[in-house]
């Protein structure tokens, strides 16, 4: 089984071959106005290429076509003497947009990142987990873990990204923590379309690793893009399947993730940083979060309060009931882990 989001993706190389379809009369004619050789079968037509400046003249005229026309056509790059993949297939203006960011391209597709650790602490500060994060690579080429997603959606490279995210935070983990510590790792729902075979990548490095799967946490992000319930809630049923548990992001930042959060009823609840922000001193705020904290106690979630910068606000938030914390009062993230020992959690 594959699917669109785990086929092959090749880097773009200076020689290769660009593939089309649908074959049609008028796309084929228009290819061949541009006085390159072209050839086709019943399924593709296809152009062999020496320099990325080629396939970009080809993209735009491709765009220039009737609009119903244009729209149709998918395409996709490989390297010289390699066929077309039958589930590589992207729009013309993803690939596009591939050469365009091909800096951006090129970090996602050779994985030059890396995993930086943030510690979460139970309310007698004690470590019991770690974030993990998106930064650059050691000494490799500087990003914005933000901008690198946004390429990586308009590029169609989401899923691998998120897919080799998830696999490097799980290969940190184990390169630094013991058994019993937990790991929150970040997934987008968005990117994995199958769960019980786009999740396999990352069960199997657990495995792999000599992982504890009730060591881990997948966390859910993007919660404002979530459009069918049903698919996330069977992606939590995959992950809860084999031992792990599941959190949501940034709950109370809108309307949309209280709803989420009493549909989906997670493990763990992470109140979002706007909301902690001078909540010693909010008293609208301290009600939000009170609120939310009731609401979790009604399934059994466990509350996470992100983005502690002082003490004032990890003393509010003891003091009605929240376990758990994240912020820059108790840590940044970073490349390696304070020293333990770690408190290990039965949750």
């Amino acid at each position: 089984m594959n699917c669109s989001g785990c086929s092959p993706i090749y880097p773009i190389e200076d020689q290769g071959t660009l593939y089309l379809r649908p074959v049609s009369p008028v796309l084929l004619e228009a290819l061949r106005t541009l006085g390159v050789h072209v050839e086709h079968s019943e399924e593709a037509i296809w152009m062999a290429y020496s320099n990325s400046d080629s396939v970009l003249n080809w993209l735009k005229e491709i765009q220039e076509l009737e609009e119903t026309l244009a729209e149709s056509i998918t395409v996709q790059v490989t390297p010289i003497h390699e066929t077309a993949d039958p589930t590589g297939w992207i729009s013309s203006q993803m690939l596009e947009s591939r050469f365009k960011h091909a800096d951006l391209v090129s970090i996602i597709l050779n994985n030059q990142f890396s995993s930086h650790m943030q510690p979460i602490v139970d309310a007698r500060e004690q470590i019991i987990g770690f974030e993990f994060l998106l930064r650059p690579a050691d000494n490799g080429v500087p990003f914005s873990p933000y901008d690198l997603f946004e390429v990586a959606r308009d590029t169609g490279l989401h899923s691998f990204l998120d897919r080799t995210a998830r696999i490097t935070a799980i290969e940190t983990s184990a390169a630094f923590l013991p058994h019993g510590v937990k790991r929150f790792v970040n997934f987008l729902p968005s990117s994995i379309y199958n769960p019980e075979y786009c999740l396999t990548h990352t069960f199997e490095a657990i495995e792999r690793l000599a992982l504890d799967p009730k060591d881990f946490v997948f966390e859910v992000v993007e919660t404002e893009q979530i459009q069918h319930m049903s698919i996330l809630q069977h992606i939590f049923s995959v992950y809860r399947s084999r031992g792990m548990s599941v959190a949501l992001d940034d709950v109370g930042a809108g309307y949309s993730t209280i709803e989420l959060m009493n549909r989906l009823e997670p493990d763990f609840v992470k109140i979002d940083r706007s909301l902690i922000d001078q909540c010693d001193t909010d008293q609208v705020k301290q009600q939000q979060i009170i609120d939310i904290v009731e609401m979790s106690r009604r399934f059994g979630g466990r509350v996470l309060a992100e983005g502690i910068e002082r003490m004032e606000e990890f003393d509010f938030c003891r003091s009605i009931g929240i376990e758990l914390a994240q912020g820059y009062y108790f840590g940044k993230p970073s490349a390696q882990p304070p020293q333990g020992p770690y408190r290990q959690t039965s949750a």
